[in-house]
């Protein structure tokens, strides 16, 4: 059993043998500067000691800034014009508050359970009322 796990996993991956004056900057393995280890294939941070990458900006789509102009480059490739995109952010949002719904108001009796179905429902029903009327205004060819 033992001969058959031969590869350790905690060993750093190897490179393969090549002429060594042939190497650059670049081929070499990027590894930590405080303990030496090689750095795990886009890690940020040392898997070894914790130490941060140096060179490394934090790029997340979710950091990035809304601007006014992703709102209107969003609008062109639907080819919505201004007041049918308005409409249809409203609609995301009522169907975006008929979910939150559920989860901001907690019931204890079959009341309270329908009283929060009927807010559902009214949300719902305005998300409709802003599809319609996006589908209305929405730029004709």
């Amino acid at each position: 059993m033992a001969e058959a796990a031969q590869h350790e996993f905690w060993r750093p991956p190897m490179m393969a043998a090549t002429d060594p004056a042939g190497l650059t900057d670049t081929d070499l393995v990027d590894a930590c500067d405080r303990c030496g280890t090689e750095f795990i294939v886009g890690s940020r941070f040392c898997h070894s000691c914790g130490s941060g990458r140096a060179g490394v900006v934090p790029t997340s789509r979710l950091r990035e800034k809304i601007t006014l102009a992703h709102f209107t480059g969003l609008a062109e490739r639907l080819e919505l014009s201004t007041a049918a995109f308005i409409a249809f952010v409203a609609g995301i949002a009522c169907v975006l508050a008929s979910a939150a719904v559920g989860v901001v108001f907690s019931t204890q009796r079959v009341i309270d359970w329908q009283a929060v179905q009927l807010w559902r429902i009214e949300w719902l029903l305005g998300a409709v009322a802003a599809f319609v009327a996006g589908c209305l205004l929405k730029k004709t060819p």
